[in-house]
């Protein structure tokens, strides 16, 4: 009997499992996109929820605070790595399979639209439920008021801002995703996911499937006059249905593409998989 191999796949192996990603996903019935889209969508929510609950009330500093904070999100994308599921941000990496020619460009951007439009579905569906389960109400409020104030942040972003935000997240997120094409084991892929996810959210960086979550959540309690009044009197003028989609949504979801397709997928794929002469 043979040994077991434990030894993480080297850059230029994970570069072949992320363009046989790619492919594999390019190739998913609709069905089959949008529904693992819609997982993904409800799994960062949990994730974002998550965060939220637990930071709302820390007397930590303010960098413990975002360091626990990051380590709580993290559990948004162990869910979508370890449970299964497709989300948009992650799938800016199929550029390498487009790049070496094993999927068209038009697959590429159908599947982008598919899971985008999925994730969304997910996300509004954990808002809708967290709303009516009244976990917002508690600790007095607290959590609602914690959970405005961050909405009303990210909608008063300028567009720079948050495209640069946009572009710095998805660098990590799609770090986190490469890091687990090395890993052989449920363990190796979480303690993968980790640390960039937790950077990411540490340094305050706008990711636009959590947003999904975040602003619209913003949203509705902005309608509750009991949360309203805890944040003493804060302007939430720009926390509009067009200041979640034109001030936030739009410049981070172009910043995320970036971020991702160019500065991860396009780097390793010039790194490990173009073909050189000879």
């Amino acid at each position: 009997m043979e040994p077991a191999i434990s030894d993480a796949y080297i850059p230029a192996e994970m570069a072949k499992r992320a363009e046989a990603s790619a492919i594999r996903k390019a190739n998913r019935d609709f069905l089959s996109a949008f529904f693992l889209a819609v997982q993904a969508g409800s799994f960062i929510a949990f994730g974002a929820a998550f965060f939220t609950s637990v930071i709302h009330d820390s007397a930590l500093g303010v960098g413990l605070t975002k360091l626990i904070g990051g380590m709580t999100f993290s559990l948004g994308l162990v869910l979508v790595i370890i449970a299964g599921a497709d989300l948009f941000t992650g799938d800016t990496l199929m550029v390498m399979g487009c790049f070496s020619g094993k999927i068209k460009v038009r697959q590429m951007l159908r599947g982008w639209v598919f899971v985008f439009m999925g994730n969304l579905v997910g996300a509004l569906a954990i808002v809708a439920m967290i709303h009516y389960s009244g976990h917002w109400l508690g600790n007095s409020g607290a959590i609602g008021a914690k959970a405005l104030a961050i909405a009303n942040a990210k909608v008063n972003l300028t567009f720079t801002q948050a495209l640069a935000s946009g572009m710095l997240c998805n660098i990590l997120v799609c770090l986190a995703i490469w890091l687990c094409y090395s890993s052989r084991s449920v363990t190796d892929k979480i303690l993968s996911i980790i640390f960039p996810i937790t950077a990411f959210v540490a340094m305050g960086f706008e990711h636009s499937i959590a947003n999904m979550y975040f602003i619209p959540a913003g949203l509705v309690l902005k309608h509750n006059p009991g949360i309203v009044a805890l944040l003493n009197g804060a302007d939430l003028s720009n926390l509009t249905t067009s200041g979640f989609l034109l001030k936030n949504l739009l410049p981070v979801t172009i910043g995320n593409m970036v971020g991702g397709a160019i500065f991860v997928g396009t780097i390793y794929w010039i790194l490990y998989l173009r073909k050189q002469d000879s």
